[in-house]
This record gives structure tokens, sequence and C-alpha cells, in this order.
């Protein structure tokens, strides 16, 4: 099944429904699942949650399933007001979200659903980029940047200004690449295209040959035939993202985990508990069919025993996740 197919239109509309029952249907059927599951977040996780929700409502078309993609941080806004069940995060919760959820009595069950390498990107057309390095990361993106031109990183590439594009500020993925590569979250230049879409984001690069822009793995693999992915070199030699070298920790700095927030309340809903143990059921293989890397069986095994524990708090948040083994941590 084609799920990506339909991932621009569903973004365009910032909204997928799934599955025709309403919450409170009055023609219940005992035994029949119904109700509603409410989702927002990250447009990295989208694609892996919504492949999800496509496929709970064939087995339970009575529950109403809804995915928003306001962006991580977004998602982490509506989550801790206490207005949806499940937030798609594309990194750890932060000290701020778990402090305002604090406030409102939200509590969240933290589970890591797939690997995702974040892909540096750039047009098919360009003809010269071989690989960059950590370091020329850092000065093209950082704050004070003195690169504005191609020539400007090496002498030898084009006196072309370079079109940056990159995710908004509110996205996790923004969050996580700023940190990895520039030492702090949100440390960045601001004069760049921003778009919590990432559609839009693949459009903006593949039409410019100038360009170059970053995104989750997911969306370069869906787009190759119109964009060239750029090697990273951490020190230890140029690495290209796939699935054996993310999954392998070889690809770094930009390898990281990506997750769901489940509210404890919420479970006590029975089409909410079904879906989160659908979820982690169905992941392994959903997870590959949208492009992303799974994560061991191992970790589903113990995300589903945190999960039916109801243990509550993040292991990952104020950590620096980078090369962390997420099987190591989960047992904490």
């Amino acid at each position: 099944m084609k799920y990506k197919a339909i991932i621009a239109f569903t973004c365009a509309m910032g909204l997928l429904i799934v599955g025709c029952g309403k919450s409170g249907s009055k023609d219940h059927v005992p035994g029949v699942l119904t109700g509603g599951v409410s989702i927002d977040g990250s447009s990295t996780v989208f694609p892996i949650t919504e492949a999800v929700a496509e496929e709970f409502g064939k087995v339970h078309p009575r529950v109403r399933v809804t995915v928003g993609i306001s962006g991580t941080g977004g998602g982490f806004k509506r989550y801790a007001a206490g207005e949806t069940d499940i937030c798609d995060a594309s990194r750890p919760i932060k000290q701020k979200e778990i402090d305002k959820a604090s406030e409102n009595n939200v509590a969240f069950i933290e589970l890591p659903v797939a690997f995702d390498g974040l892909s540096v990107v750039v047009s098919r057309k360009n003809d010269w980029v071989d690989y960059l390095t950590v370091d020329e990361l850092h000065r093209i993106w950082m704050p004070e940047s003195t690169i504005n031109t191609w020539k400007d990183i090496r002498p030898e590439w084009p006196a072309k200004t370079i079109n940056l594009f990159g995710p908004g500020t509110d996205s996790g993925t923004f969050d996580y690449f700023t940190e990895a590569i520039n030492g702090k979250s949100q440390y960045c230049r601001s004069d760049f295209s921003k778009s919590e879409d990432d559609n839009v984001l693949v459009q903006g690069v593949a039409g410019d040959k100038y360009a170059l822009g970053f995104f989750g793995f997911a969306y370069y693999i869906e787009n190759t035939n119109k964009l060239k992915v750029v090697p990273i070199d951490n020190g230890e030699g140029a690495v290209t993202p796939t699935e054996t070298t993310i999954n392998n920790g070889t690809y770094q700095p930009l390898s990281r985990p990506i997750f769901i927030y489940v509210n404890p309340a919420s479970v006590q809903q029975p089409q909410v508990d079904a879906f989160v143990r659908f979820y982690l059921e169905k992941a392994p293989e959903l997870v590959s069919e949208v492009g992303y890397v799974p994560l061991p069986q191992l970790v589903y095994q113990l995300c589903l025993k945190r999960y039916s524990s109801g243990i509550t708090g993040s292991v990952f948040s104020n950590r620096n996740t980078v090369g962390l083994k997420i099987e190591d941590l989960l047992p904490e």
C-alpha cells in the first residue's frame, strides 16, 4: 500500500481522519470499539502514525483516529493542555514541556517507535557536492555564519548563493539538527526558508540547483528521483544515511530515535489502549514501509512492557541522545 502517496494532500489539510465512527456514538455494538483517538505533533513521525491509523481503521472501522501535523513543539503544547491523547515527537520532550504538562496534571508514557537519520539533501542538478563534514555544516548553519555561496565552503565549488531550506523552529527535527551540528538546540542562522511541512522543503530543494536542506530520512527516500543525499563525515569518513548505517549507529551525529507520547489517562478508554498496543505491534512492519528504520525487536518488547506497566516520565529528556542505545535506556 502506498501510504506516502497521499501525504502531500494530507499535510496540506493538516489533519487526517481515519475510520467512520464518532466519539460518543449512540450506535455502539457490544464488543465493538467506538470513540476517538486524537493525535498531533511531528510531521516526521506523521507517516508512521498515519500508516498505523489506516491499518487500525481496517480492524476497528468505528473508531475515529485524527492525526494532526502542527510540529513537535506544537504537538506538545496541545498535549500538555490535555487536548490530545498522543503526541508524535521527533525529539524527546523538553523540561519546559514536562513542567507545563505537570501544571495541567497531564502525565506521559514515552515510547520510541523508530530510528530516523536526518538527511542533508541537494537537487539532482547539483553535480559538485560529494560530501560535507560536520564542521562544514556547522559553518553553514551557525548564527554568525559567513557562508553565503558554495565557494565559501570550498574554493573549487561555484560562486553561487546557497539557498537554505529547513524545518520550522517548532520542529523537533530542527531542534535535533541544531543541537547535533551547532551544539545547542535552536542555535541557528535565521536566513533560511522554513516550513513545518517537509513536502514543501522537498519541492524547494528539488527545484533549485543551488539549494541545500535537511529533513527526515523517509522524505528523502520517497523523493530519490528529485533529490541527492549528501554523505556526512564526522571525522571517521563520509557516511551516507541508509537503513543499515542509521541502525548500526555509523551515520553520526544525525541518527536519532523518534517517539510517541501517550497520556495514561487516555488509555483508560478502550479504543486508545487498543490503538497504542496495535501501534507497537505493527510498528516494525509499517516503519519500514514508510521509509524509516525499525528499532530492534527487543526495544519494541521493552516499550510494550513499559506501556503495560504504565511507567511515566522520560529517560531521554535533558540528555544528549546522540549515539545512545535505546535498549540500555528503557529498563531505567
